[in-house]
């Protein structure tokens, strides 16, 4: 039984993981940093326990200060939602031999996927494809440089050095020719070094003009495994995921269920527990291999919720008190896209942005969710991850799924701070997503010196503070100059948002 469930998280996975709590019926903690106080998440919880510390090391990902609070609280059971510690073997062992509940696969299994190098060995003992490559066990780097010297004569160029405890594109470098290799080695270990404390890197094929598609597995603790279909989430900047849909465009019957039955032989060889994601690269002639599993739940799991109707963290908390998990025959229905807010200046090569939530006002109407930790007045800092929302909507076709997801964007309207919602709604007219022939460099080969929009952030930020104070006033339309057209009569918001012509 589980009665109380401790979020090691916070911002908007941990709204998503205490309200489920709720409905649950389940008692919740949230635990959070000083700089946190008072944000949306900690008002959802049963109760809020303040973290001594000011760094994130010292707070979030300080286990044995959460550990001491689970215990002191009452706590039964731990959802470390995703980031943070969510993929830490030595945490959920930690959780598991003080007692609690760990809403998650096993210690082993994290292990496993979460080490690159031993994930591919696994997968390959368990017959589920893999990308053409090799595995350099050394840590040296003189050895390992000359082995993957030795080993790209095999592989073959383009190819792709990643770091075995990568993850989020760090560690990750692509070589065209033999003569950038011994840098671009020594640049990928000295990048895992720093991020993940493992320096180890081995070497892959570049699979060019792939899609990224992802199977959804759930398997509880009663020898039950599936999959609930796919997610494409091939439109990525930086190696980190932008867009995402379920059905993937190109998926046809035959290969929806080749690639959800390699998914959890996957799950199976590590005795996964729990949800969880198995990735792959989908080539144009239809072969897939495996990229990785992530031991978690995924940023992108409400297209799969929207379209299956399964709410995927209730399951992981049946699923860890013992149950057997609710899904029966499973069908998808319809189509389901997310987009990822975040708070960065998609013209400036996508850095982050600060400031406050001066105005935040989603869309709303039929068929659109909004999953997200923030709201009007908040501020955005350089702490934490500047995602500040996901919208996914859902509409029987993807047709209207994308005019929906337009429309919401039209309709969104952040004030205070830089956002990429600009980028978003003009990625949703990109002719390659509308076909669906989409790929994981569209963002490069579109936009190969980074995006740029038709007008200025200063004139568009002045325009829509027009736009504000003219709704507050009651007025529908509004006058406005744009530098870089005529003189304009536009509706407030939704036409703002759209690029002028």
């Amino acid at each position: 039984m589980i009665n109380t469930v401790l979020v090691a998280n916070r911002g908007e996975i941990a709204c998503r993981i205490l309200r489920a709590c709720t409905e649950a019926g389940l008692e919740s903690i949230a635990i959070y940093a000083h700089n946190d106080a008072g944000s949306m998440f900690t008002e959802l919880a049963t109760v809020a326990i303040p973290l001594e510390g000011e760094t994130i090391a010292e707070t979030y990902l300080n286990q044995e200060q959460i550990l001491a609070i689970a215990a002191s609280h009452g706590a039964d059971a731990i959802h470390p939602g995703f980031g943070f510690l969510s993929e830490r073997a030595d945490f959920a062992k930690a959780v598991i031999d003080a007692g609690i509940n760990w809403i998650g696969p096993s210690p082993k299994a994290i292990e496993m996927m979460g080490d690159k190098m031993t994930a591919r060995m696994t997968m390959k003992a368990a017959g589920v494809p893999v990308i053409p490559g090799e595995e350099i066990e050394s840590e040296d780097e003189a050895a390992m440089i000359s082995a993957i010297v030795e080993a790209s004569h095999r592989v073959g160029y383009p190819l792709l050095l990643k770091a075995s405890s990568g993850g989020g594109g760090k560690g990750m470098r692509k070589v065209e020719e033999p003569t950038n290799l011994e840098e671009a080695i020594k640049g990928a270990r000295r990048e895992a070094i720093a991020a993940f404390g493992d320096g180890r890197v081995y070497v892959e094929r570049l699979l060019t003009g792939s899609k990224h598609v992802e199977i959804q597995v759930l398997a509880d603790k009663h020898g039950r495994t599936i999959h609930l279909g796919e997610r494409e989430c091939s439109v990525q900047r930086r190696h980190q995921k932008v867009f995402e849909e379920s059905p993937c465009p190109v998926m046809t019957s035959d290969l929806r269920s080749r690639m959800g039955q390699a998914a959890v032989m996957a799950a199976k060889a590590v005795d996964y527990v729990g949800a969880g994601t198995v990735e792959f690269l989908l080539d144009s002639s239809g072969e897939f291999f495996f990229l990785e599993m992530n031991t978690r739940i995924q940023v992108e799991h409400p297209v799969t919720e929207m379209v299956t109707g399964v709410d995927l963290v209730r399951e992981q908390l049946r699923i860890a008190a013992g149950e057997p998990m609710s899904c029966g025959n499973l069908m998808i229905r319809g189509h389901s896209i997310e987009v990822r807010l975040y708070a960065e200046d998609a013209s400036n090569n996508f850095l982050p942005a600060i400031g406050p939530l001066a105005i935040f006002r989603p869309p709303v109407g039929p068929g659109i969710r909004l999953d997200t930790g923030v709201r009007e007045g908040d501020m955005v800092t350089p702490n934490y991850d500047p995602m500040l929302a996901k919208l996914i909507v859902w509409a029987p076709s993807r047709p209207e799924a994308l005019e929906r997801m337009r429309r919401a964007l039209d309709e969104f309207v952040v004030l205070g701070t830089t956002t990429n919602i600009r980028f978003l709604r003009e990625l949703c007219d990109n002719s390659d997503v509308v076909s669906g022939n989409t790929d994981t460099m569209l963002i490069d080969r579109v936009w190969p010196n980074g995006w740029k929009p038709n007008y200025s952030q200063t004139s568009l930020d002045a325009a829509l503070m027009v736009a504000a104070v003219s709704e507050s006033a009651g007025l529908h339309r509004v006058q406005v100059h744009e530098s870089e057209s005529n003189d304009g009569i536009v509706s407030p918001f939704q036409t703002l948002n759209r690029r002028y012509p």
